[in-house]
């Protein structure tokens, strides 16, 4: 009699506990198929008019096109990327807020600030990976070395005399990473920008630089500045004659890459996220967008949404030992 009386209460309940739920998924579903409904707000972790926020607009003309809905582009600098991905991580989770992010803000910042403002593996839902490109380390004519390990021996024989400039906290790192696989110091010169750092580069006030080869493909086609090696484990097509890293000898370099990626906050429902992907994904393979990335010196690198979330902890892991390795601090 007992067991009767409890098969009835369970058949009872098991449908009240499950409407909710089911409630809630097809609500879900329900607002993926609308989506979008209205203009669509694109975080950019950099001041109009750079090299990221120019990178970051390629897209949004083919969006509005296939979502038909406004892209407004919402450029917040400053510390190095954080104080936007803290404003993204805060804002509603509902899809209306995309964030163009890259390895710094999501991978160094949160080893190297005090306080960013976010928690990069908790706060955020991967969209899809946008590109992917190895930084490249390059140096002034008279800088007598013409390889990593040259310039290893250079900076051994004469220690302090060898700098190297940066203008973001990923290139810093490649420095100091390379500093420890080396057994090295290179004195690192921090910038606000490429433009500057390139400038003192080619005026010799620094020996070295560590960057995106967009910054110095032009000068080292016309010889004003040289190519040590690709910062990496691939070569690329705009400097196929340059060795990488791990060709040179320094297997540390293996994973290592620079990536632009979109992500929205964690709480974003899935069914939205997935569309998300499926949007990016499609612009992102359109033949005209993929020619002006890879004009840009960038290889599109779309992917799914799991794939940039584990790349985003992977590189967290990655540069977090670096940083506690080299002992790098805010500057």
């Amino acid at each position: 009699m007992k067991s009767l009386i409890r098969s009835m209460v369970c058949a009872i309940l098991m449908p009240l506990s499950l409407t909710p739920v089911s409630a809630a998924a097809q609500t879900a579903a329900d607002a993926a198929q609308a989506y979008p409904q209205r203009p669509i707000r694109w975080i950019v972790p950099a001041p109009p008019g750079g090299g990221t926020d120019a990178v970051s607009r390629i897209m949004a003309p083919r969006l509005t096109e296939l979502w038909k809905q406004q892209i407004v582009v919402d450029n917040r600098g400053g510390a190095q990327g954080s104080i936007a991905t803290a404003m993204a991580a805060k804002s509603a989770p509902d899809g209306y807020t995309i964030l163009f992010t890259f390895s710094g803000p999501m991978a160094v910042n949160p080893h190297v600030f005090r306080e960013v403002g976010y928690d990069a593996l908790k706060d955020f839902a991967g969209l899809t990976r946008y590109t992917q490109q190895p930084m490249v380390m390059s140096a002034h004519p008279t800088v007598p070395a013409a390889s990593f390990k040259e310039l290893a021996a250079l900076a051994k024989a004469s220690p302090g005399k060898f700098t190297f400039a940066s203008s973001a906290s990923l290139q810093h790192l490649g420095g100091e990473l390379f500093n420890l696989a080396a057994g090295v110091k290179l004195t690192h010169v921090p910038y606000k920008g490429a433009g500057p750092a390139v400038l003192d580069l080619l005026g010799g006030n620094v020996s070295t630089m560590i960057s995106n080869p967009t910054a110095v493909v032009p000068h080292i086609r016309t010889g004003k500045l040289k190519a040590l090696g690709i910062l990496g484990g691939q070569r690329i097509e705009v400097l196929k004659e340059v060795p990488t890293a791990v060709e040179q000898g320094f297997k540390e370099f293996a994973d290592v890459i620079e990536w632009y990626g979109m992500v929205a906050p964690a709480a974003t429902p899935r069914p939205i996220v997935r569309r998300l992907n499926e949007g990016l994904v499609r612009v992102l393979n359109m033949p005209d967008v993929q020619e002006r990335i890879r004009a840009l010196g960038m290889t599109p690198a779309p992917s799914t949404t799991e794939e940039l979330e584990a790349l985003i902890r992977a590189d967290h892991a990655l540069w977090g030992g670096v940083v506690k390795r080299a002992g790098v601090k805010s500057e």
